[in-house]
């Protein structure tokens, strides 16, 4: 299948494994890359910048294929070392970011000025626009069922997509809710050139993330995941759990008077705990809707034909055989 994002990319197949948090690591990447879709790995997941360069390297040793870094730029007492972030992603040969959070316009012309393609997330469409007014090749607009920051507008992708696509130039994917061909062949309907898939990917055989994290999403219908940290306008969907339950009853109970330390506990340095030790209270943790959609792990290779496969019958066989004479 060719779209603008696959010719743009370099990619066999429109599906790009999304950054996450303790799950894109060079493992995960290489599996997406080598089935033809764009692996991610998650620059902030690693410690420093050398670490991040490290792992660019162990994921060049599993494939010859494009893949990107994701590099999210969030508010924060002590930030990160970008310039340092930013320098290894350009001397490890990377061709392709994803960058999410704040306005990456900072780091942009050192990004171009290396030939790198940047895609931006988006949860809006305003802010899409705006990806684009400052450089960005293309954006990945995120609907309301995402898992993670789905932003504050809880605009759905059925209605956000269309609205991407009447007002964008550059090309975009879909992100949030996506998990199959369905997924796929709707989004290209709606006007994008592919998809991102997140929570999809946790639940395959590569990911390098704890067999608990894994039998949780299977487990969890589209009912199980909840909002946190809204008052804080920070919101993320995360799967329900002890964790979670305690932080809704702080932000309840506290109203507007809460304030980020009140749930320190619920959401710091979580991720490692959850991903790696399989801790699955430990606090609160990313996942999209979608999961009600998830049943099986499959490689990643098996997951991207299936999707490609499906999708082909999908617009050959149902769509093309509803309007045939």
């Amino acid at each position: 299948m060719k779209t603008r994002i696959t010719e743009m990319l370099g990619i066999e197949h429109p599906i790009i494994q999304g950054g996450m948090h303790y799950v894109g690591f060079a493992e995960l990447a290489a599996a997406v890359s080598n089935a033809g879709g764009l692996g991610t790995i998650t620059g902030l997941t690693q410690k420093t910048a050398g670490d991040l360069a490290n792992e660019i390297a162990r994921c060049r040793d599993m494939t010859d294929k494009p893949f990107a870094v994701n590099l999210t730029f969030l508010p924060s007492v002590a930030a990160p070392d970008y310039p340092a972030y930013v320098k290894a992603i350009i001397d490890g040969g990377v061709k392709i970011v994803e960058t999410a959070g704040r306005n990456p316009v900072q780091v942009l012309p050192y990004l171009k000025d290396a030939g790198i393609t940047v895609i931006h997330k988006c949860t809006s469409v305003r802010h899409s626009l705006k990806a684009q007014e400052i450089g960005c090749d293309a954006v990945s607009v995120d609907g309301f069922e995402c898992g993670g920051h789905p932003g504050e507008d809880d605009i759905p992708n059925m209605i956000l997509l269309p609205r991407a696509a009447d007002e964008l130039e550059i090309p975009f994917v879909a992100s949030g809710g996506m998990a199959d061909a369905r997924s796929l062949v709707a989004s290209l309907a709606m006007g994008a050139e592919g998809m991102n898939m997140g929570t999809r990917f946790i639940a395959t055989r590569e990911a390098p993330v704890h067999e608990k994290v894994k039998q949780a999403i299977l487990a969890a219908s589209e009912l199980d995941t909840r909002l946190v940290m809204r008052p804080l306008r920070n919101t993320e969907r995360v799967l329900n759990n002890a964790a979670v339950e305690r932080l809704l009853e702080k932000e309840k109970a506290l109203g507007d008077k809460l304030e980020f330390d009140d749930i320190m506990e619920e959401v710091a340095g979580v991720y490692p705990r959850v991903m790696l030790d399989g801790d699955m209270d430990a606090g609160a943790w990313s996942c999209g809707m979608v999961a009600g959609l998830i049943h099986d792990i499959p490689t990643c290779k098996e997951l991207i034909d299936g999707i490609m496969a499906d999708a082909d019958t999908l617009i050959r066989k149902r769509l093309e055989g509803m309007v045939a004479a």
